[in-house]
């Protein structure tokens, strides 16, 4: 047993919180204790929701992102515009985009970005599927929403290359987004604004 632990159960505990992102030991310590304070109720809530989301959610068959039904209800509503899609990279891209209550198209999340150094290559991600919705016919535009990021610019470049045979129109986000911003951490107002100062994407890297 570590020396700054007075119990091996905490330790186990605090050492499973520090697998999740952004969380370092004493951040994982205090989220323990806070949940070792608490009624076996609500403990016992935490751990069921999060068994639940793991075995029960399922991706949208359309755009990927997460869902509780084979289709999403974005993809499923008849009142969103379907010939618009906006590609992000992943889930919180979606939510991010969707509170700035200023986008009423639909998503494509590929699940990340074209990255070699990380091991990651369009095959991984989901633009095949994109292709096939464009190819589809009812597509007019596509709003390239990736992070303003050397991999985000890449990504943009592949799709459009992908994408070049179709009749479609293709745009990118204004830089109202800070160049290697992660879109999920920018404000609303200013996301709101790049999405509907988007320019036409041309295949030329900023």
């Amino acid at each position: 047993m570590s020396q700054e632990y007075p119990s091996q159960l905490l330790e186990r505990a605090v050492n499973e919180f520090t697998k999740l992102p952004g969380i370092g030991r004493k951040t994982a310590t205090r989220l323990v204790l806070h949940l070792l304070r608490r009624q076996e109720e609500e403990v016992a809530s935490f751990s069921d929701a999060m068994i639940r989301l793991k075995r029960e959610a399922v991706y949208c068959k359309c755009c990927h992102s997460i869902s509780d039904t084979e289709i999403c209800p974005i993809c499923a509503n008849p009142s969103r515009d379907h010939s618009l899609i906006c590609v992000v990279e992943n889930i919180q891209d979606v939510m991010a985009v969707e509170n700035t209550m200023q986008y009423r198209g639909v998503y494509h999340v590929l699940g990340g970005v074209i990255s070699p150094m990380d091991g990651v290559s369009p095959g991984d991600l989901k633009i095949e599927s994109l292709v096939n919705r464009v190819a589809e016919g009812e597509v007019k535009e596509i709003i390239l929403a990736l992070s303003s990021t050397m991999e985000g610019d890449t990504t943009n470049f592949y799709i459009y290359r992908k994408l070049s045979q179709y009749n479609v129109k293709l745009s990118v986000i204004a830089r109202g987004i800070s160049v290697g911003d992660e879109l999920e951490y920018a404000d609303e107002i200013t996301l709101g604004r790049s999405i509907v100062n988007r320019t036409p994407f041309t295949g030329k890297t900023y």
